[in-house]
């Protein structure tokens, strides 16, 4: 099939996400035939490095061969069961592991398919918590400006992203906004722990007056990613779990993108030292092979649910619950993490991909604010232009790089795998694209 006739294909049968679809009259679709390692490869021929993991979810290259091999493996065992009155090892084993590596701490593992739906999750089970012990006006969550947690609809309430969120409105019960501490929001002589605190006073402020009816605090620790990987200190996540400690109110850290290792620790949260009262986990945990998401929580929380009457267990479902393939694969992604000793590994190639970035970008005239947490690194760049997007996305895959940035934000978010060759061909190439759109 030619690469005309599969696009025209895909146009007149594909509704495709976060897309007006208009817009392919003039950007072309990008037909993908197969994928290997870091290198995605197009029907016509080019070689793509997959600089945004596939939308954050790729870590150890496409077709990798132990995932690969393990998905074989279950294929011949079990492919899927409810995991309501039943149960499978891997979804045993997955949720031991991912308990081990809290330290026990969050000891539960409720599974789903994608990040909004364990934002939901975590929404419910934290206002289903209050009520279960006796108070259910705490039903109301705050969540920070730019925020972005999903858009099915009680995800939007928690979502403060304007194009995703305002043409379902009257659908929402909107949540409460508190400022971001975006790091570069710092004033003349302040630091970004600086504006940590700043925003974490603010928020003091309005769970003094609101704790009462509050269930939950969502924040995406450390990056703040549809908002333009907006990163911030950890001395707010510090502040934050202290104030939610202070004002009972319960803690939500949505790592679907941040976590598995994407700022430079499994969990981001461990960076401040402190844990969230849930993490939501997606997109990295099946190593970008099959829709998989999954909400840890704590005994305590799990206990508030035990109980002889129906009404007060957590009743919701998703019918691919746990699947047993899709576990698998997180299994092997786990495995590939202990046995390659990803994290210090990381450390490693983050330390590189920054000097180069800073190397090519640093002195740039319309770049602004160059910034890096671990394996996610970003720029903004300086252009009255509309459409900057559209073009830079265009011209980075003239030079063989797929990179998909936020409005005016360049982003990268690559697959664990990148070599000194890979990171020269990454950084080039974006430079390349960058220099063509603003020529």
């Amino acid at each position: 099939m030619s690469s005309p006739d599969l696009l025209q294909r895909s146009l007149a049968a594909v509704w495709h996400p976060c897309t007006q679809m208009k817009q392919h009259e003039a950007l072309p679709l990008v037909a993908i035939t197969r994928g290997e390692g870091p290198w995605l490869h197009d029907a016509d021929g080019r070689r793509l490095l997959d600089g945004i993991s596939s939308w954050w979810v790729n870590l150890f290259g496409h077709c990798n061969p132990r995932i690969n091999a393990a998905l074989r493996d279950q294929l011949e065992r079990l492919e899927h069961v409810m995991l309501a009155g039943f149960t499978h090892e891997p979804v045993v084993a997955l949720s031991e592991r991912l308990a081990a590596l809290t330290g026990h701490r969050l000891g539960h593992a409720f599974y789903a398919s994608d990040g909004a739906s364990a934002t939901e999750i975590a929404l419910k089970m934290s206002a289903h918590y209050w009520r279960n012990l006796g108070r259910p006006e705490k039903s109301r969550f705050v969540s920070l400006a730019g925020s972005y947690h999903g858009e099915t609809v009680g995800a939007l309430a928690v979502t403060d992203v304007a194009i995703f969120r305002d043409a379902y409105a009257p659908l929402v019960r909107a949540g409460s906004i508190v400022p971001t501490p975006d790091a570069r929001l710092a004033e003349p002589g302040e630091s970004a722990a600086d504006v940590a605190r700043r925003a974490a006073a603010q928020l003091e402020v309005h769970l003094a007056d609101h704790h009462h009816e509050t269930a939950a605090l969502i924040v995406e620790p450390l990056v703040q990613g549809a908002a333009g990987m907006v990163m911030y200190d950890e001395e707010y996540l510090r502040l934050a779990r202290a104030l939610c400690d202070r004002y009972e109110v319960l803690l939500i850290a949505d790592e679907i993108a941040v976590g598995c290792g994407r700022t430079g620790s499994f969990f981001a949260c461990a960076q401040a030292g402190i844990w969230p009262d849930f993490i939501c986990l997606s997109k990295g945990i099946s190593g970008g092979y099959l829709p998989l998401s999954l909400v840890l929580t704590t005994d305590h929380i799990y206990a508030a649910f035990y109980d002889d009457a129906t009404v007060r267990g957590f009743l919701h479902s998703h019918s691919y619950t746990g699947n047993p393939l899709a576990c698998r694969a997180a299994l092997a992604t786990l495995d590939i993490f202990e046995q390659d000793d990803v994290l210090n590994a990381n450390r490693q190639r983050a330390d590189k991909l920054g000097k180069a970035l800073q190397a090519r970008f640093g002195d740039h005239p319309a770049v602004r604010h160059l910034r890096q947490r671990g394996m996610i690194a970003a720029f903004d760049i300086d252009t009255p232009e509309r459409g900057f997007s559209g073009r830079f996305f265009s011209a980075a895959l003239d030079h063989g790089v797929l990179l998909r940035p936020i409005g005016n934000t360049i982003y990268f978010m690559p697959p664990y795998v990148l070599d000194d060759a890979l990171i020269a061909h990454l950084v080039d190439g974006a430079g390349a694209a960058l220099d063509e759109v603003l020529a």
